[in-house]
């Protein structure tokens, strides 16, 4: 088994989110949320009522 690290800093609507693979981002809240990776995806998310979730992540450019 292999060592991780994650941590995430909350401040306001905006998410810093630091791990071994480098630095992330995100901004939004429980119905929308826009996440930066520190891979460089971006991730759309969007929760709609009844517990249905809609993602759409597009990689790197």
């Amino acid at each position: 088994m292999g060592l991780s690290y994650r941590k995430s800093i909350k401040i306001g609507p905006f998410r810093l989110n630091l791990s071994n693979r480098g630095v992330g981002h995100s901004w939004g809240n429980r119905l929308f949320r826009v996440t930066r990776g520190a891979d460089g995806r971006r991730t759309v998310s969007v929760n709609l009522p009844g517990g249905f979730t809609w993602r759409r992540t597009r990689a790197r450019r």
